[in-house]
């Protein structure tokens, strides 16, 4: 504007009238240039407020984006809390709750209970079981025709049916030894002689081997209080000092623990394994051990279960499990601890992870977030396919066409979810609770893989979770163990129960049979205990041994 103004031709004027124009000009001028120093000035504030303003929408981003997270982890953690535990398919399949929601509309509710269309179970066979006969006769008065006053004749043959009774009493088996009196008097031989004493398990103690089996079952089996146990007994009559039965079940731990070590060293040496761990409290001290949380270890090997209960849950407990030289498969969950044992990082012992977790992970997601319940709904129907595809690889012998047909489509199923995992995380814009989930896919693939290779390996370790739910039941019934000899005691007898459960084996005849062999051995533990072993039993012991076939198939608990 001044340069313009500067141009312009000045009139001719007086010098009053000059003096004049030349202030205007100059406040001109100088307001000009207050107004070039304000723009400027507004122009830097506009740019301040400009880039505040960008850095609040991006702020205001990232808070938004740390709130839908903290909901969705909110919402991920009370149904951990507060929601279905378990996984069994039941009439409104938990495990798929959120395929549910979006079928829902599709396909009516099942009901409960027996369906129309299945054929109903069979009646159940107890032809075993010994009979006692009950004889029913007709009173005399009835024994008459009511006209004519003859008497009925007796037939030979009767009208039978059965009925289902139990009875469960205790009684005192008193033992009368015959006494004998010499008739010659030969020099050293006793005046008189009686029979010899049964053996007894427990020396001095009043107590016969089955009512101490009776004991073992109705805690580590079934999972009973001994303080229940004991009252359950006191209304049949019979009160146990609890003192005694303690200090009984001190004493048969000693005689229990060869067998729990052949169980250990066997369980070591397989090479199709499992392994999964949960807490157990132990209320003793221990020098460097703050609190009583332990941690019980189930070890699944080919034909046997061991536990151990450890004061931790480092990968110390499981890499002393197995020997150094130890090599096959270990199907575990996704825990740090079996990835830093020695035998996994030398590669000897391979890892394969669960896909039942996996799984979890993207049913979290859709639980958590419920915009990206679609996109996780689509990866569970991809994992479901890969359960499918196994079962029907499964069904077929390995060297049949069936077999290598269903094999092949397998593994295009797999290397496809390798690929579309890929793919996704190649999006910039994918959320951060889905790149988790595939971050953590990607990261442990070769283990969930390897199932695809070698058809013995079982897609996830639901095996060793159901091991561990009776122990889990346990330790809500009577907390735990109380001393470090329970600890070797509970140890051994969750072994040998889920060992002879995996053989088929009745558990009270064989626990009757080895403590009879102990009490013959002098309250000791037998000399050939290894003819005791499950795998070391002849085809006519087992039989003698195995639980009785159950009529058809039983429901599914687990």
């Amino acid at each position: 504007m001044d340069a313009t103004l500067l141009e312009l031709p000045l009139p001719i004027v007086d010098s009053d009238h000059e003096s004049e124009l030349v202030g205007l000009v100059r406040s001109l001028r100088q307001e000009v240039a207050e107004l070039r120093r304000e723009v400027v000035d507004l122009r830097q504030q506009a740019h301040y407020w400009q880039t505040m303003h960008a850095r609040a929408v991006e702020k205001g981003e990232k808070r938004q984006r740390e709130i839908d997270q903290l909901r969705g982890e909110n919402r991920q953690l009370k149904d951990r809390l507060y929601g279905i535990k378990s996984e069994k398919r039941g009439g409104c399949e938990h495990s798929f709750r959120i395929e549910d929601l979006a079928a829902s509309e599709q396909t009516p509710k099942r009901r409960r209970g027996h369906q129309p269309q299945a054929p109903g179970p069979r009646r159940r066979d107890f032809s075993h079981l010994p009979v006692v006969e009950q004889p029913l006769t007709l009173p005399s008065e009835q024994c008459v025709c009511p006209q004519c006053g003859k008497p009925f004749v007796a037939m030979t043959d009767s009208e039978d049916s059965e009925v289902i009774e139990i009875d469960v009493r205790p009684y005192r088996r008193r033992i009368r030894r015959r006494r004998y009196r010499s008739t010659c008097g030969c020099p050293g031989v006793p005046r008189t002689l009686a029979a010899p004493l049964p053996p007894k398990l427990i020396p001095k103690a009043g107590y016969g081997i089955s009512l101490w089996v009776h004991l073992l079952l109705e805690k580590f089996a079934a999972h009973h209080a001994l303080g229940n146990v004991l009252d359950q007994l006191g209304r049949y009559d019979l009160a146990l000092p609890s003192g005694t039965v303690t200090e009984g079940f001190r004493r048969i731990t000693a005689l229990l623990e060869p067998i729990y070590e052949a169980f250990l060293q066997r369980n070591a040496r397989s090479v199709y394994n499992q392994a999964d761990e949960t807490r157990w409290l132990v209320f003793a001290e221990q020098e460097g051990k703050t609190g009583h949380r332990w941690w019980l270890w189930a070890y699944l090997g080919e034909d046997s279960v061991v536990f151990r209960i450890a004061p931790s849950r480092g990968h110390a407990v499981p890499e002393g499990h197995y020997p150094a030289d130890a090599e096959g498969f270990l199907v575990v969950d996704r825990y740090s601890a079996y990835k830093a044992m020695v035998q996994v990082k030398l590669g000897n012992l391979l890892l394969v992870f669960c896909w039942a977790h996996v799984r979890r992970d993207f049913l979290a997601v859709g639980k958590g977030w419920p915009e990206l319940a679609p996109w996780a709904i689509v990866w569970l129907q991809r994992i479901r396919e890969l359960y499918h595809l196994n079962r029907q690889r499964l069904q077929h012998d390995p060297a049949a066409v069936e077999f290598q047909r269903a094999n092949a489509a397998l593994q295009e199923a797999v290397t496809a979810m390798h690929t579309e995992a890929i793919a996704e995380l190649a999006d910039p814009k994918l959320r951060s609770p889905c790149r988790k989930t595939l971050e953590s896919l990607i990261e442990h693939w070769p283990g969930l893989a390897r199932f695809v290779d070698d058809p013995k390996l079982p897609m996830d370790n639901n095996a060793s979770e159901r091991t561990l739910r009776g122990p889990a039941m346990g330790r809500k019934n009577y907390y735990g163990s109380g001393s470090l000899w329970s600890v070797c005691l509970t140890a051994a007898m969750f072994s040998i129960l889920a060992t002879l459960k995996r053989w088929g084996l009745n558990p009270r005849r064989w626990l009757t049979w080895y403590l009879e062999s102990c009490a013959a051995a002098g309250g000791k533990p037998p000399g050939d205990f290894e003819s005791f072993l499950p795998w070391n039993l002849s085809d006519q012991c087992r039989q003698q041994l195995a639980n009785r076939p159950s009529p058809g198939p039983q429901p599914d608990t687990s």
